[in-house]
């Protein structure tokens, strides 16, 4: 049995973080989504989420082999949402982007391991309710979500126009 933990990101992990992302990319684009696909996210914006303590990243025995950006204050692309509504709009959220694994780890069910720690994080951080979006042909993301109780809430922008376009999910944790 492998070792299997998520931790926080530090600016060591940048070059594995970046090689799983740069993975993650050309599996979104073999799937024929157009998802991640303009450059993003890149160096800078992980960079950044490091200098903020949003990284976890998965370890499976000493390596790195997932990474998720776990962010805690409202996100600005989440006020509007089109066709539905937000559960709760007055509670503190947290939020999942950037989620990846390794192509080294697939098959080992680690997304779902991922996933249950992402949201023991932030249940422990006493945030009850989550939200996460992707893009409408990420089917993979979309059956995990399902698979943790994110409900389908609506559609909302990224950037502007059709390409900015994802399915918005919410999750509410009874404290």
């Amino acid at each position: 049995m492998a070792l299997i933990y998520m931790r926080k990101g530090v600016m060591d992990d940048l070059d594995a973080i970046m090689e799983i992302i740069d993975s993650a990319k050309a599996l979104l684009k073999a799937d024929g989504s157009t998802q991640w696909q303009d450059g993003t996210p890149n160096r800078e914006i992980l960079l950044n989420d490091l200098r903020h303590g949003y990284v976890r990243v998965l370890v499976v025995d000493g390596k790195i082999a997932g990474t998720a950006t776990l962010m805690t204050q409202k996100d600005p692309h989440y006020t509007k949402i089109y066709d539905g509504e937000w559960d709760d709009n007055k509670d503190r959220y947290a939020t999942i982007h950037r989620i990846a694994l390794s192509t080294k780890y697939r098959g080992m069910k680690l997304s779902k391991f991922f996933f249950s720690n992402l949201i023991s994080d932030t249940y422990a951080q006493e945030i009850y309710h989550m939200r996460i979006d992707t893009h409408e042909l990420n089917l993979r993301m979309q059956k995990l979500v399902s698979y943790f109780g994110f409900n389908y809430r609506g559609i909302i922008y990224v950037k502007t126009g059709s390409e900015g376009k994802r399915l918005a999910y919410e999750l509410n944790m009874v404290q």
